[in-house]
């Protein structure tokens, strides 16, 4: 068993940052050791986090000396501005914030709407996507975990770009919980604004769309991929369903054959022999995908928890790759919040 590792949670009053905190507080390898949070500095951690026995009073920002990794669940374009001091320092950094997702600098102006403060530490950024990057995610100083759109298009859509048996491009319609949208409020996840409706928006262009070409890129044979990708709201606390097309190359039998091919041995991304609910996927760091077919068009879905694998769930078990630990550990039980 590897040591403990002292810890620091920054942004622990999201819902990501809580998640995150209700995992590493039963990982028994890993002592909290700093939670921070501008709006709660100064309070005790139980003012959050009423059912964990946590002392402590949160810090407005994290003090790196001492600590072996930052956990970062700040907003976007807050993060790259913090994480070079805290690597310089001497901890490893998690980033759960979307800061350095994209490998081009340039791309930052258009989906983030500033200029990356941070490009030198764009090429030592590790993808948190433990299925396409174990390897990687050993050494990493610095891991960048994809979004939630981004963790499940990518899984449903990886086996088939690997292995080249799609004939056309692709069309990825997404749907989401509310909690994907964050803690903080906004007129547009008021519960008078989404119970019992249900709309697209971002059709122009998602920021999880870039690291979603990315990525599938790379697996692919044939240079950039093509990705027509539209999220929808749904009126539910949690959840992700990406539902994928794109016509065959080959027969159905041979695509799921590369699914299951692609996906032996790992431990939360499972090929099941139905379309997936995101109620099945709830509370867990599961992502369950299906593939099914109209005649020559691929229909692939695939549903996990946005939190927890679509965000902290994912941390932690990058976490656990890095550090040495087994790879399920702190992940195997529910995680309750919100």
């Amino acid at each position: 068993m590897p040591k403990t590792v002292k810890a620091a949670v920054a942004g622990a009053n999201g819902y990501a940052g809580m998640t995150l905190v209700n995992l590493l507080a039963r990982h028994p390898g890993v002592q909290l050791s700093q939670l921070t949070s501008r709006s709660y500095a100064g309070k005790p951690y139980s003012e959050v986090f009423p059912l964990l026995d946590l002392k402590g009073e949160f810090r407005p920002d994290p003090d790196p000396d001492g600590l072996d990794v930052v956990f970062s669940c700040l907003p976007y374009n807050v993060s790259a501005g913090k994480a070079a001091g805290w690597i310089a320092a001497g901890a490893r950094v998690i980033d759960m914030s979307g800061d350095f997702r994209l490998q081009d600098a340039k791309q930052y102006p258009i989906w983030y709407r500033q200029e990356h403060p941070a490009p030198e530490l764009l090429a030592k950024a590790v993808c948190g996507l433990p299925e396409l990057h174990a390897a990687e995610l050993k050494d990493a100083a610095l891991v960048a975990v994809p979004g939630c759109y981004s963790t499940a298009s990518i899984l449903a859509l990886a086996p088939v770009v690997a292995a080249g048996l799609a004939a056309s491009d692709f069309v990825v319609d997404a749907k989401s919980g509310v909690s994907g949208a964050g803690r903080s409020l906004g007129i547009g996840v008021h519960f008078s604004e989404v119970n019992e409706s249900v709309g697209a928006y971002a059709i122009g262009g998602h920021r999880h769309l870039p690291e979603l070409k990315q990525e599938l890129s790379k697996l692919s044979r044939n240079g950039e991929v093509n990705v027509t990708f539209v999220p929808h709201l749904i009126p539910m606390t949690r959840g992700i369903l990406a539902t994928c097309y794109f016509d065959l190359k080959g027969s159905l039998e041979e695509l799921q054959d590369a699914y299951l091919e692609f996906y032996a041995g790992q431990p939360f991304t499972r090929v099941v022999d139905q379309s997936p609910t995101t109620k099945l996927a709830s509370h867990s760091n599961l992502c369950l995908i299906n593939v099914a077919a109209q005649g020559k068009k691929a229909v692939v879905t695939a549903a996990l928890d946005n939190l927890i694998k679509g965000a902290s769930g994912q941390g932690v078990e990058c976490f656990n790759i890095a550090f040495g630990f087994d790879r399920t550990t702190a992940l195997e039980g529910p995680a309750q919040w919100p």
